[in-house]
């Protein structure tokens, strides 16, 4: 235990594409917050801390709810990464589930902006047939 490098792993396929998503993640919120700093400026916006005037394009507010969305699900599907990385269960299935994941994650962003929703739905329910890939490889 006294070896810190004992706890480190390689970056596996998996674990490559949880860094894409996260930093995919990481940067949703740029549109929206640009969005709203165009409209009411920079003081207004940033002096502006109970957020009492969201944005009032359509698309950014749509954008809002795709980073909030990408977070919530991103606490799901980093989990299950980091178990397949830990307990050496990946597989090409997983690693497919991972990629998927990601380009899933960013098609849902987009047509979510778009305002697309049916389109939307299939993109979420994508990601989340990836989520049960994962999970079901680690029962």
């Amino acid at each position: 235990m006294d070896n810190p490098a004992a706890f480190t792993l390689p970056l596996s396929a998996e674990l490559y594409w949880l860094l894409l998503t996260c930093l995919l993640t990481a940067f949703l919120w740029l549109p929206y917050i640009l969005q709203l700093l165009m409209e009411q400026g920079t003081v207004k916006a940033l002096m502006d801390g109970q957020h009492a005037a969201p944005a009032a394009a359509p698309w950014a507010q749509r954008a809002k709810r795709a980073h909030l969305n990408a977070v919530e699900n991103l606490a799901v599907f980093a989990p299950l990464v980091l178990l397949v990385a830990l307990t050496g269960n990946s597989s090409g299935v997983t690693i497919l589930a991972a990629q998927i994941y990601f380009f899933a994650r960013l098609g849902h962003y987009l047509v979510y902006l778009m305002g697309l929703p049916v389109v939307r739905t299939i993109f979420f329910a994508i990601g989340f047939i990836c989520q049960l890939v994962l999970a079901i490889a680690l029962l």
